[in-house]
């Protein structure tokens, strides 16, 4: 049976680098202090990353639910158009953190590098930011 344990997050000033062990093998504590059955460990270990929740895995579940929140804010802004909610049917909250995420899209695309120009002839390349060609 695994203990539960509660973390403070690890600072610059008091890092956790002491671990102990359960029965099993797997860490069972952190510790900022070497004690009775610690050992070191080193701040990337694939078991403190394990039990801390940062594998492999549960990045790939971040970037899968990242994606996912983009699915739900595209569906929002839909329905949003075709008037069968109104932005104010959501809660206060709901609202806040969308105009905050679209607010984000908005800068983060604006300082992107643009590679293509709508022109009268259709959407070419748009080479003024290279500068002068020799």
């Amino acid at each position: 049976m695994r203990a539960t344990i509660v973390i403070r997050l690890a600072t610059a000033n008091a890092p956790m680098p002491y671990i102990r062990r359960g029965p099993d093998g797997q860490i069972d504590s952190l510790h900022r202090q070497p004690g009775a059955g610690t050992e070191f460990i080193a701040d990337g270990h694939p078991d403190l990353l394990a039990f801390i929740g940062h594998s492999p895995v549960s990045s790939d579940f971040g970037k899968l639910d990242a994606d996912f929140v983009r699915v739900i804010e595209d569906v929002i802004d839909t329905l949003i158009v075709r008037n069968i909610i109104n932005i104010t049917d959501l809660p206060g909250e709901a609202q806040a953190k969308l105009f905050a995420r679209k607010s984000f899209r908005e800068r983060t695309a604006r300082n992107s590098l643009r590679l293509f120009s709508d022109t009268q002839f259709g959407t070419v390349i748009d080479d003024t930011n290279f500068g002068e060609l020799p």
